[in-house]
C-alpha cells in the first residue's frame, strides 16, 4: 500500500475514536447529572431512576464500544 493510504487511515482510525469517545462521555455526564436532580427532587423513586440510569449509562457505554471496533476495522483491515 502506498504511504498515503496508510496516512489516511491513521487518521480516520484516530477521528473515529476520538468522536466516538466524546460524544458518549458527554451523554453519560448528562444522564447521571439528571438521575441525580431527579433523586433530589423524589428519593422514594431512587431505585426506578437508578434502574433506568443504568441502562441508559449501559446504551451510551456501547456507543464507545461500536466506535472502537470501527476504528480497530479501519486500521487494520486491508
Amino acid at each position: 500500500m502506498p504511504e498515503n493510504v496508510d496516512s489516511v487511515r491513521l487518521l480516520a482510525s484516530a477521528l473515529t475514536i476520538a468522536i466516538g469517545g466524546i460524544a458518549p462521555a458527554a451523554a453519560i455526564g448528562i444522564i447521571a447529572s439528571k438521575a441525580m436532580e431527579a433523586i433530589g427532587r423524589n428519593p422514594g423513586a431512587s431505585g426506578n431512576i437508578l434502574t433506568n440510569m443504568i441502562l441508559g449509562l449501559a446504551f451510551a457505554e456501547a456507543i464507545a464500544i461500536y466506535a472502537l471496533v470501527v476504528a480497530l476495522a479501519i486500521k487494520f483491515v486491508p
